[in-house]
C-alpha cells in the first residue's frame, strides 16, 4: 500500500529544491558583484591608506619639530 502523503512530500520536497536552487544562483550572482565592487574599490582603499600613511608622517613630523623649538 503506498504512502498517503507521499506524492504531498514529493511535491514539497521539489520545491524545496527548486527554492535551494534558486538560493544557491542568487547567491552566486551575489558573490560575483561582491568581487566586482571590490575590484572597483582597490584603488580607492590604496588612496585612502595612502592619505592615512600621509597623515600619520605629517603629524609625527609636526611633533618632532615642534619639539624642536620649544
Amino acid at each position: 500500500m503506498e504512502n498517503p502523503h507521499a506524492e504531498r512530500q514529493a511535491v514539497l520536497l521539489e520545491r524545496i529544491l527548486k527554492n535551494a536552487s534558486a538560493c544557491t544562483e542568487m547567491i552566486l550572482e551575489l558573490n560575483h558583484c561582491i568581487e566586482e565592487i571590490l575590484r572597483a574599490n582597490a584603488s580607492v582603499k590604496i588612496a585612502a591608506d595612502l592619505s592615512t600613511k600621509y597623515r600619520k608622517n605629517v603629524q609625527y613630523n609636526l611633533e618632532a619639530t615642534k619639539h624642536e623649538f620649544k
